[in-house]
This record gives C-alpha cells, structure tokens and sequence, in this order.
C-alpha cells in the first residue's frame, strides 16, 4: 500500500479501532500529532509504534514543534526558544546566531527522531514584521536575507539529525494582519514587494535543499484570486516552474476558517491537490476527514507519492543515549541562554 494523500489527526493518546480504520484507509498517508496526544516520551513513543504497525510503508509522523509558543511536547523535552530569538542574537553576533540555529534545529530534530517522528512543520520563513498575531515570534527576522541565513544554519542541524524540513508559509504569510485559523487573509501589496521580500527565503532555502513547503491561506490579490494553497499559479506556474521545487507540497489544515471559500471538505481536498499540493491536511474535524478519505478512495499520485517517500526520518536515533552526544550539549547550552534571557540583555 503506497503513500495516500491525506494527512489526519487523533483524538487521544491511544488509538481507537475507528482510528485504526481510517488510518488503514488507501487515501490516509500521515499523522500529524498535537498536545492532546502527548502524556510523556515513552508513551508517544508507543503510539508512534503502533501508528507505524498498522502498514507499509508507515505512515508518516509529523509534528509542530517549532519552539515557543508552538511546540507540541513539553514535558519530556526540552523547551526550545521562539524562532525570533535567533534574530534578536543576529543583530549582536551574526556567526554566535548561525551556529546556535544548527545546534537548536539539531536538538529538535533529534529529539523528535529518537521517539519515531519523522518531521516537524518547521522551519517558519514568513517575514516578521510586526504586524501579523498568528506569524509574530514564530519568524526569524524582518529582513529575508536573515531569515534565508538563519533557517538555512538550523535546517543543517536539523539534517544532521536525520529530519527533513517543511518551510512555511508559502510564499509569506507576514504581510498580513489577519489569523487564517479564524478569517480570510487578503494581501493586496505589490507584486514586486511579494516577490522581492516575501518569496527570497522559499527560493534560497529551495537552492539549499528545502525539502518540503506549506502554502499560506492567505489571497494575494494582484496576483491570484485563489488562497496561494488552492491556486495552481502559487503552486505549479511559481513554485513548481519559476523555482524549480521538486519536493512535497503539504497543504495547511483544510478546517481553518480561510479555507472555508473552496467548499465543503470534499471540495476543498480536490482544490488543493487540483492545484498541485501533493498531502493534504485535515485535523480536528473527524468527520470531514472521513469524508475527505471516502472522496479519495481512488486517488493515484504516483510522483506525490516518490516525493513523500523521502519525508520519512533517516538513521536510527536512540532517545536513552542520545544526550551522550556532544551536539547534545551544544544544543542545550545554547536554549539554557535562552532561558537566562529570553530578551536577549545577555551579551553572547
């Protein structure tokens, strides 16, 4: 049974047998995994095991565990610093900032990797400038030239560990006021600013091997009447065409409000992958998302499919000796100055 185009989500920390079955549907190609489903590491380690029983190839694991305010698994784990920490340490020592973004994208990734996750939904390249709630300290800087440089060093740790990388939010969620979990986001900017600004961390982090993107359900109206996840301009003629990506395209969760303009949850899987995503995602909604796997029962990808083969965790990492590693240490050295002090008034 190959890869379907689904991405779901569960309800607890155990699987029911109505998860088991969906999960066993050909149309369900992933997890993605939430706080809820989380008591400590050797209990999501068992769920992941049992995730990964079900079939083969094993389903894809995935997670938000950016850091900040979005990380998934706490308890158990180490508390990683918010992605504008790094830009903050830019601005004092930009050589200091690019080495602790590896040695912080390491530790995640390895930690991740050593209970069976294969990715996080990270890096965030959306530029923050101040003006966007939902984005905020989530982005590594305003200028897209830092951002390319900081997401690229932690994308080394994070390959280092083993872990491929998503980028989001294609092609820039930061110009925006508006949350797309609970409205329409509608950017009218200029076409030169999106592509100027916004678009040049996806491209350079394409350059450097960026494995996966999410697009943003946000509209770009000077350029595409469709949010830029439903719009085979953003996703095919600019991201497939104009820089050359070849990786995964994942959709942003199909139930958010923005999402909302394509239709029901049939029609808005359709949409997405109509318009060149290749895994779709559908959470917090059993009931859409069983609707979505009924609609896609005979859907066949076979590239979509070749491109999400490679999402899957390289290397085994083993969670009992994994702080033996010296990139252990570095890694909790550099989030122990975060803790110190998180407005960075520590000299580094």
């Amino acid at each position: 049974m190959s890869h379907g185009p689904l991405m779901l989500d569960l309800v607890g920390v155990e699987l029911t047998p109505e998860e088991r079955e969906m999960l066993s549907h050909p149309a369900a190609g992933g997890v993605i995994l939430f706080s809820r489903n989380y008591e400590s590491p050797e209990q999501i380690q068992e769920l992941i095991q049992q995730i990964h029983a079900l079939r083969k190839p094993e389903l894809l694991i995935a997670v938000d565990q950016e850091g900040g305010r979005v990380q998934r698994f706490k308890e158990g784990f180490v508390r990683l610093p918010p992605a504008s920490w790094f830009g903050e340490m830019h601005a004092k020592n930009s050589k200091s900032a690019r080495k602790t973004a590896q040695a912080v994208g390491w530790l995640m990734a390895a930690e991740l990797r050593a209970i069976g996750v294969d990715f996080s939904f990270a890096p965030v390249l959306d530029l923050g400038r101040g003006n966007s709630t939902v984005i905020g300290d989530r982005s590594f800087h305003a200028k897209p030239t830092i951002v390319s440089e900081l997401a690229h060093s932690w994308m080394l740790g994070v390959h280092e560990a083993g872990m491929a990388a998503v980028g989001k939010h294609f092609p820039g969620h930061g110009g925006v006021e508006e949350d797309s979990h609970q409205i329409l986001p509608v950017d009218s900017r200029r076409p030169e600013d999106i592509w100027m600004d916004d678009m040049l961390p996806f491209a350079r982090m394409i350059e450097h091997g960026l494995e996966a993107i999410m697009p943003a359900h946000v509209v770009f109206e000077q350029l595409s009447p469709e949010l830029a996840g439903f719009s085979s301009f953003w996703l095919k003629d600019v991201l497939r065409t104009r820089l050359r990506f070849q990786g995964v395209i994942f959709s942003d969760d199909l139930t958010m409000a923005a999402a909302d303009v394509a239709g029901d949850y049939q029609d808005r899987a359709r949409a997405a992958l109509d318009a060149g995503c290749d895994m779709i995602l559908v959470c917090n909604n059993q009931a859409g998302a069983i609707q979505v796997l009924e609609a896609l029962q005979d859907h066949k990808d076979p590239v979509a499919q070749m491109r999400m083969v490679r999402m899957h965790g390289r290397g085994d990492v083993n969670r009992d000796v994994i702080h033996l590693d010296p990139r252990w240490k570095a890694g909790v050295e550099a989030v122990a100055k975060y803790n110190e002090s998180p407005s960075l008034s520590l000299d580094i």
